[in-house]
């Protein structure tokens, strides 16, 4: 080995790096520090990782209460599970779709797999027609005959769809999939941002239908081994049902399994992970940083810190050291799951396909995930009769109906709402176990005006040497768009820590 590189280890080993939140960006932020040998501290300041990627116990079951798959695009989760060794465990779910319900005049209709974020190509296609039935669809044939002219630029998804489409196609196909998908309402979610290609398409075909199928046309056929081509992300953290066409993948036993083997990983390069443990200030001192901490008399010394926090937390430590980066506990999605387990046979021919999304103000639950029938492990694990569905609530600017209810009245509303959208009886008795847990959601990348935002911040936090930032917030949400965010801002981190003077 030569001198120089003999130095660079040397250096390598004793460089320290302080990662502060213990969610999956923090542990991939973590481990590709370790990589390259720098001494690493994982701060988490409750008892559990994995932040919105969580288990739990309930009747019996280990099961996802969080994060329950994640998109196949771009291929970097799947990666990743196959350097941790659970590429043998990566399952497909059931394709059978999710039903919208609350549809008004018609109740639950499958919801059409093809468009995108509930947008038809053809308002004709019986399965469209059974949603908006024909007035909705003659209105939206519209679409193709107004006057190329009034084609331009659209921001806002909802004004676009409604002067295009008009208001049934709005409220009862894409209201319901932005909702259960973003937790935010149609005028909030930025075009270019939520359907790259959108717009330009509109422009050279002259009708939204019309831009819809050719950007359908253009989708690269999928692997084998994944679903069709994704209309909408998949966030982690809500009970989603899933969307048409969603190409999304799960892990056979959770997608906890992912933390754990991240947490393995990090054990096994002599990673300090420490939870129950947090960080409470940051300060800059001569040979870097300084974190004071919950628990330790003195602070913490490292030369590099990477915050991996949700953005209010995020921006309260970072603003003090950050010139231009303002504090503040930003407007976010607070979502509810309540996970029930049910000895309910009359489930076992899955009713509503495998979820439910519902036209907003019909029901008080969003969206329902009807995991025994998405997946076949779950189903495998359950008795035969028992099943398990997820019920989602809460959205942007909207408390979830669950929020002033005890554990009790959460899961009996659940079941309400269970039995409503799934068109099933479902009396108290067959309720076996529950599980509620409440999330403060990221707010949607796609929302108008979130970009520059997160792209101020982050061009904030990048001005000072020997720090970094990287989580949902900034990235996007979604383990598709976390991992590669987190690997990306630890490789900027560490490079400068091992190259610098």
């Amino acid at each position: 080995m030569s001198e120089p590189l003999d130095r660079l280890v040397q250096h390598a080993h004793e460089t320290r790096v302080i990662v502060i939140g213990g969610g999956v960006s923090g542990l991939v932020a973590a481990r590709e520090c370790a990589k390259v040998g720098l001494r690493v501290t994982v701060l988490e300041a409750s008892d559990e990782l994995g932040g919105v990627v969580r288990s739990a116990e309930v009747g019996g079951m280990t099961l996802d209460v969080g994060a329950e798959s994640f998109a196949t695009r771009g291929g970097v989760v799947r990666d990743l599970l196959d350097e941790l060794g659970l590429g043998a465990d990566v399952v497909s779910p059931n394709p059978a779709g999710a039903w919208v319900a609350g549809v008004p005049g018609v109740g639950a209709a499958p919801l059409p797999k093809g468009g995108v974020l509930g947008i038809p190509d053809n308002p004709f296609a019986p399965d469209v027609r059974r949603v908006i039935g024909w007035s909705g669809a003659w209105r939206a044939y519209v679409d193709r005959v107004r006057p190329p002219l009034t084609i331009g630029h659209a921001l806002s998804l909802g004004k676009l769809v409604r002067s295009r489409l008009g208001a049934r196609v709005l409220d009862r196909l894409v209201a319901p999939v932005t909702s259960g998908v973003y937790s935010a309402r149609p005028d909030d979610i930025d075009v270019d941002l939520a359907a790259p290609g959108l717009n330009a398409a509109l422009t050279r075909t002259g009708s939204l239908t019309g831009a819809v199928a050719e950007l359908r046309a253009r989708r690269p056929p999928s692997r084998p081994a994944d679903a069709p081509a994704s209309d909408v992300p998949v966030t982690a953290g809500a009970a989603k049902a899933p969307a048409p066409g969603g190409a999304v993948q799960g892990i056979v036993g959770g997608m906890a399994r992912l933390v754990d083997a991240l947490a393995a990983g990090l054990r096994d390069a002599d990673v300090e992970v420490r939870t129950g443990v947090r960080a409470e200030g940051l300060s800059q001192v001569d040979d870097g940083w300084a974190v004071s901490t919950s628990v330790d008399d003195e602070p913490l010394r490292a030369q590099a810190v990477i915050v991996a926090l949700p953005e209010g937390p995020a921006r309260q430590l970072l603003a003090p050291v950050v010139p231009g980066l303002e504090e503040g506990d930003p407007i976010a999605p607070v979502v509810e799951v309540v996970t029930l387990v049910l000895d309910a046979p009359v489930l076992d021919s899955a009713p509503r396909g495998t979820g439910v999304l519902t036209v907003p103000g019909s029901h008080v639950a969003k969206a329902l995930t009807h995991s025994s029938a998405k997946w076949d492990w779950v189903r495998d694990a359950a008795d035969p009769g028992v099943h398990v569905v997820r019920v989602s609530f809460g959205a942007q600017g909207e408390e979830p109906a669950t929020a002033a209810l005890d554990d009790d009245g959460a899961a009996n509303l659940a079941l309400s709402e269970a039995a409503a959208m799934l068109g099933v009886e479902l009396p108290a008795s067959v309720l076996r176990a529950a599980h509620r847990v409440r999330y403060v959601q990221s707010q949607p990348a796609a929302t108008i005006g979130r970009a520059a935002v997160t792209q101020a911040a982050r061009g904030a936090v990048r001005a000072v040497p020997g720090l970094g930032a990287t989580g949902a917030w900034l990235s996007g949400t979604g383990l598709a768009q976390v991992i590669p965010d987190a690997r990306d801002e630890a490789d900027r981190v560490r490079s400068v820590a091992l190259w610098r003077s």
